[in-house]
């Protein structure tokens, strides 16, 4: 029988020192009456609330990734005319002036060039257009001149005038007239951000970066104008570069052109040097291709010998003339620029393969400033060139080989490797 206090109720032993009380006894926290924690639905509050800002964040992030995408063209653009903006503002020009000179310096060049190279291609569209019934003429009797066919031009023309292929290629070309339109208006809009915040960025380009270092500790402050200061060099000096070797490639191939007496060669050669060297990876093939195209009207002949220049030029651009000129604007490996191509197209498409290389260059100045360098050994494998071997020379090894070997009818003596090794 429990023993019971006055009350008679059963008296309640604490249990030991050091012990835990179990669940379910007066002790415990998890009866049937149990509170919940007070911490607990604030937790709950704050995750839900994390989740629906990671939310709207991603969702905003992605309707801005093409303001975002601009804003980053318009940054390494004023990176690319900071110099000669700074040039001329440190000769008494105001910035905004100067930045203004230097945009419309460069619009009114690549108007002329585009339209130069519209006339150019009208021109050459409505000579091609003339001339197709004679091209067609021409493909017709070789083709029944060959397989003994009866072809004729009028019965091929009313084929494809009655084919259905031509009439669903007009009724889809007709549809999509608005979305070339919307296409072109988009894209207008996207080059007048482009050239706003260019302009802002260069224009205020001092007033920025106060405003950046107003906000960071005084040696943040140093690192941010090193920073910016890299990126000038490696931007400029990028499109200089490759303003130089657009220079060079336009007047080699304008020499060409003119030799097989192709029309329109300075505009060949001003479309061949431009997109060649600011259209990264494929920028060659689709630059020779419309010279090969015009070529090929004059004389097929001559659209081989195009291309034949166009490849062997490109190798002496490689190897020869590109790392001469950039060797101290963009000084980085051709295979690391290579992959920060193809890095940058994979990240922001055209744009980033635009802009990975100076982005690289830069990145690579800053990060040399923190690597500590040390003298490289004066060792013949850092050259490529394996050093010599200890030991006995090669022949030697050789003929003590030889004398080693066995014979027909048993094993050599000593005295054969002795004579062997006093021999060498």
């Amino acid at each position: 029988m429990a023993p019971t206090d006055e009350s008679g109720q059963a008296t309640r032993h604490a249990p030991p020192p050091g012990t835990t009380p179990s669940p379910g006894t007066a002790g415990g926290t998890a009866g049937p009456g149990a509170r919940m924690p007070r911490w607990l639905p604030r937790a709950m509050v704050l995750a839900l609330t994390l989740i629906a800002v990671f939310q709207l964040g991603s969702w905003a992030f992605l309707q801005l990734t093409g303001l975002l995408i601009n804003i980053l063209i318009a940054f390494f653009l004023a990176l690319a005319v900071e110099p000669a903006v700074s040039w001329m503002a440190a000769r008494g020009l105001r910035r905004g002036l100067a930045t203004f000179l230097v945009f419309l310096a460069v619009l009114v060049a690549t108007a002329g060039f585009v339209t130069l190279l519209g006339s150019m291609l009208a021109g050459q569209i409505v000579k091609m257009v003339e001339d197709f019934p004679d091209y067609l003429d021409s493909v017709i009797n070789w083709v029944n001149g060959h397989f003994h066919t009866e072809l004729r031009r009028v019965d091929i023309q009313e084929g494809l005038l009655r084919s259905d292929w031509l009439r669903n290629y007009v009724q889809n070309s007709a549809t999509g007239v608005l979305d070339v339109s919307a296409q072109v208006i988009g894209g207008l809009f996207q080059l007048l951000t482009v050239l706003l915040f260019s302009f802002y960025f260069a224009a205020d380009g001092p007033r920025l970066r106060r405003a950046l270092c107003s906000v960071l500790p005084p040696a943040r402050q140093a690192e941010v104008l090193r920073a910016w200061e890299i990126a000038v060099d490696k931007t400029g000096g990028y499109l200089y570069s490759r303003g130089l070797m657009a220079l060079v490639s336009g007047m080699a191939h304008y020499i060409l052109l003119e030799i097989l007496e192709v029309p329109y060669a300075p505009a060949l050669a001003v479309w061949v040097g431009l997109v060649s060297q600011f259209i990264p990876t494929i920028g060659t093939y689709l630059a020779g291709a419309l010279p090969m195209l015009i070529a090929f009207t004059v004389n097929p002949w001559y659209a081989l010998w195009v291309l034949i220049f166009v490849v062997i030029y490109q190798q002496f651009e490689n190897y020869v003339l590109q790392p001469k000129l950039t060797s101290k604007t963009v000084d980085i490996h051709p295979a690391v620029a290579f992959g920060s191509v193809v890095a940058g197209a994979a990240l922001l498409g055209a744009v980033g393969a635009l802009i990975a290389i100076p982005a690289v260059a830069t990145l690579q100045a800053f990060l040399g400033a923190y690597v500590k360098r040390y003298d490289v050994t004066d060792d013949p494998r850092v050259h490529g060139r394996r050093g010599p071997r200890s030991g006995p020379p090669a022949p030697t090894r050789l003929r003590k080989l030889w004398a080693r070997r066995p014979e027909p009818g048993g094993s050599t003596t000593a005295g054969a490797v002795e004579g062997g090794s006093g021999s060498s």
